[in-house]
């Protein structure tokens, strides 16, 4: 698939990752809508900058967690630009959630922004992927599925849910539209990470550092453009997963 000219949808493409990986669809020459919960400002400049490159930008407010938010969002999105070509799924709701303390409505929340909005969301679109010729989805993963994350075990069942519904999809929306999946490694520290987190971190990889969002960026445009690519799972680790 050709991005030029093409109209993508970033679900947390507002901060962090998410928003490289808006640029870098912009860069390419989509139109880019993007969706965000809290971050108006953030998603504001987002666009900005998105359109600073030539293209159109759009800035949708979801809660990802609720239907009728998604629904809407994906209405609106629609009613823009005629339709969708590429869905990134990249948003998350990340909280500490272990088995013992954690309540009915953090785990819904965690879950509902890692499968509930990108379930209803695919839902919404598809139609009109299929209707236009095809699409490719891209889910946003991380190394839980692939190592235990004790004490996040929302989050950890959110990603192995999108897993499983990256290649279930990618089964049921054959040939037309192709899903696929990036698993990022350490490629942006948070907000008040300890400089000597980071040093461990990076040793704790193959190639012995940090890798950048403009990777998963990367990795995300790739697999776009890979035709016969479907069902396909890319790690974007620097080797985290041998190296632990």
């Amino acid at each position: 698939m050709e991005i030029r000219h093409r109209v993508a949808l970033v679900t947390g493409g507002a901060v962090r990752v998410g928003r490289e990986i808006a640029l870098g669809l912009a860069r390419a020459g989509a139109d880019v809508a993007v969706l965000y919960h809290s971050a108006a400002t953030a998603a504001g400049e987002t666009v900005q900058d998105i359109e600073a490159l030539g293209v159109h930008g759009l800035a949708v407010a979801a809660d990802l967690s609720d239907v009728a938010q998604v629904q809407a969002a994906a209405a609106a999105v629609q009613a823009r630009f005629g339709g969708v070509d590429i869905v990134v799924n990249a948003a998350s709701h990340f909280s500490v959630t272990p088995l013992l303390t954690t309540t009915y409505d953090e785990w819904r929340r965690v879950l509902g922004v890692l499968l509930d909005g990108p379930f209803f969301l695919a839902q919404a679109l598809v139609p009109t992927m299929q209707a236009r010729g095809g699409g490719v989805i891209i889910n946003i993963l991380d190394t839980s599925i692939d190592t235990p994350w004790p004490r996040f075990l929302a989050h950890a069942a959110g990603k192995m849910g999108l897993l499983a519904l990256t290649t279930n999809l990618a089964a049921e929306l054959a040939p037309t539209i192709r899903v696929n999946a990036v698993v990022p490694g350490p490629v942006l520290p948070p907000d008040g990470y300890p400089p000597a987190k980071v040093e461990r971190t990076a040793r704790y990889t193959l190639l012995q550092r940090w890798g950048t969002p403009h990777d998963v960026a990367d990795a995300v445009e790739f697999l776009i453009r890979a035709d016969y690519a479907t069902g396909t799972v890319l790690h974007v680790d620097g080797g985290q997963r041998w190296a632990r």
